[in-house]
């Protein structure tokens, strides 16, 4: 409890508006690769090519929107953006429902997240003490996945009700599209907190030349972090292997639920773990956490085995989205927003052929794919491992 107590009100507030976004998005993406392949007919292939663009699509913008926040000093508007315009993508899903249109819609909402992302990361950053920078982004994720937890709950116990009809899915993108406009409105009431403009003054620095203002560790770190994100492939394709092995389709919804479930129950204590015996020992397992799981899904058969994978998988998505942003909050102190962008901007770049690459193995066979990412979460350990002296700033830990 005392440890709680140093969280900053502001850390809660952005926890509830990324709960309120996530019990939309989460209902919809909890269906979506099902939906998208079975019932209105599109390819695992194509799917592929979707989540790749899309895993792009939400980190396109972090540089971009991480420098702008840097550079003005300001967190709020941009995030503001950000969530407005992924709640506007989600009201165009209410009228349109084809191929192409449900293809539109995953890469541009993602777009909306890509430049919402960094500013509220630095705003996190800004207003978390360091002793505790774990903890409060474990507690942002966990509020976050929390909201994960609940709208694929939702979205299961519809199907459930109305059955899975292209009616019922009208009437979930609708109470969607409603939930993450309140999250619009809660975020737009709270106070904006400026910070110091980093180089508003100063003429010669660009978007472009900002790279040469990033600390080393923090641009050593990128390398094992592009690496290890080859190997992140689309989340649809677990999904996918669940229904392939006999889950139906209101049952992937709740392993999706379940995966969000693993992840608020250990966000918190890893953070924890995080601030206590140092951030880059918890990325590395976090690599190895994922190489366990990649290989689990070469060989489980049966539901259980499903199960428990999507319980570690949970575990691995608690190190990586909160923790990654907290190593690199120390590891670039002065400009977060845009380090944090730069890290997203990257390393979503990659996970484009990541999909890519995943989508064409899974057509030969699903084992393919999770093998390749095995091999490849193997090679970051040994490069994160080898660099691990290149990675000790003076705010790291």
């Amino acid at each position: 409890m005392p440890l709680l107590s140093k969280i900053h009100p502001d850390v809660v507030k952005l926890g509830f508006v990324s709960f309120l976004t996530d019990v939309s998005s989460e209902a919809i993406f909890s269906v979506f690769a099902v939906f998208f392949t079975t019932i209105a007919g599109a390819s695992a292939a194509l799917l592929g090519v979707v989540e790749g663009v899309a895993d792009f699509s939400a980190s396109s913008l972090d540089y971009v929107a991480g420098w702008l926040s840097d550079r003005s000093g300001r967190r709020k508007p941009y995030a503001v953006m950000g969530y407005g315009f992924s709640t506007l993508a989600k009201f165009f899903l209410i009228v349109a429902s084809s191929v192409p249109a449900l293809s539109a819609f995953r890469i541009v909402e993602r777009l909306g997240k890509s430049f919402r992302g960094p500013p509220r990361d630095a705003w996190l950053s800004d207003v978390a003490e360091r002793e505790v920078r774990g903890l409060s982004f474990g507690v942002h994720k966990a509020m976050d996945k929390s909201g994960a937890v609940l709208g694929p709950i939702l979205a299961y116990l519809l199907l459930l009700w109305l059955g899975s009809t292209a009616g019922t899915f009208h009437i979930m993108f609708i109470g969607a599209a409603v939930v993450a406009a309140l999250a619009v409105v809660v975020l737009i009431v709270m106070k904006d907190r400026p910070n110091q403009p980093k180089g508003a003054g100063e003429s010669r620095e660009n978007i472009f030349r900002a790279w040469s203002t990033l600390s080393r560790p923090f641009k050593a770190y990128l390398v094992p972090a592009c690496i290890f994100s080859l190997a992140y492939f689309s989340f649809g394709f677990l999904l996918l292997k669940a229904y392939e092995v006999g889950f139906s389709i209101g049952d992937v919804v709740l392993l999706y639920a379940l995966f969000n479930i693993a992840f608020v129950i250990v966000a918190t204590p890893i953070g924890k773990l995080g601030d206590k015996i140092g951030r880059r020992t918890i990325i590395m397992l976090g690599y190895l956490t994922y190489l366990i799981m990649s290989l689990g899904f070469i060989f489980a058969t049966a539901k259980w085995a499903i199960i428990v994978l999507f319980i570690v998988f949970g575990i691995f998505y608690a190190i990586d989205e909160a923790q990654s942003k907290a190593f690199i909050a120390d590891l670039e102190p002065a400009r977060r927003g845009s380090a944090i962008g730069l890290y997203n901007f990257l390393t979503g770049l990659v996970y484009l052929p990541a999909s890519l690459i995943a989508g064409w193995l899974w057509t030969m066979s699903p084992s393919y794919a999770f093998a390749f990412a095995a091999v490849v979460s193997a090679g970051a350990v040994v490069v994160f491992v080898g660099m691990n002296g290149r990675l000790a700033g003076p705010k790291a830990i």
